[in-house]
């Protein structure tokens, strides 16, 4: 049995590189990532709220190739606190069961408090055009995000890797996305 030729972790999630505001895929697809800072609907009264919802409609009527995500932008304790749970109800020390629950009481306080850590993501694949057209168009979708009432903007490299290493890796505590497979673990000159 030959062995599988080994992949890098961009190869296996067909990143052929990020640029300065995007990704390209080794499918010749580029990505491009609009950052949208969410609003908290419910302080908003409901003409607002309207106006909201018919702003976003104006936008994605006039973007017809547009793409929505929405990722965590926190930690999901929910493994943890099952795992507390379950340590807890098998604890025979009252001391110890005591102080797993108290823990998992911490978890879902942690939890409550970041229920609203999300981000808002609007992707863009804006073909093949020549980069000065890309970037005009680019520029008008950011203007009419921003005429629309949305904080919004486009997403830089750094960005693109913090984002990367939520949704891939669902670790929000990592300043980036690694350019390489383990490249925090190498300690120059030792």
């Amino acid at each position: 049995m030959s062995k599988k030729k080994e992949q890098s972790t961009r190869e296996l999630m067909e990143i052929r590189e990020l640029t300065d505001y995007s990704i390209r895929t080794s499918r010749n697809e580029e990505l491009v990532f609009f950052l949208i800072q969410p609003s908290n609907l419910s302080v908003l009264s409901e003409e607002s709220l309207s106006a909201r919802i018919y702003g976003l409609m104006t936008v994605l009527k006039g973007i017809t190739e547009i793409e929505m995500m929405c990722l965590n932008s926190r930690e999901n304790f929910e493994d943890n606190k099952r795992y507390l749970k379950k340590r807890a109800e098998e604890e025979e020390n009252p001391v110890v069961r005591k102080l797993l629950e108290l823990d998992a009481g911490h978890l879902d306080r942690m939890q409550v408090q970041m229920a609203t850590a999300r981000e808002f993501l609007l992707i863009l694949r804006p073909g093949k055009q020549k980069e000065h057209e890309t970037f005009s168009y680019l520029n008008r979708i950011e203007k009419m995000l921003v005429e629309q009432g949305f904080k919004a903007k486009r997403a830089d490299e750094e960005d693109i890797r913090r984002i990367l290493a939520v949704y891939f890796e669902q670790n929000v505590t990592t300043e980036k996305f690694e350019e390489f497979d383990g490249e925090r673990w190498i300690i120059l000159n030792d």
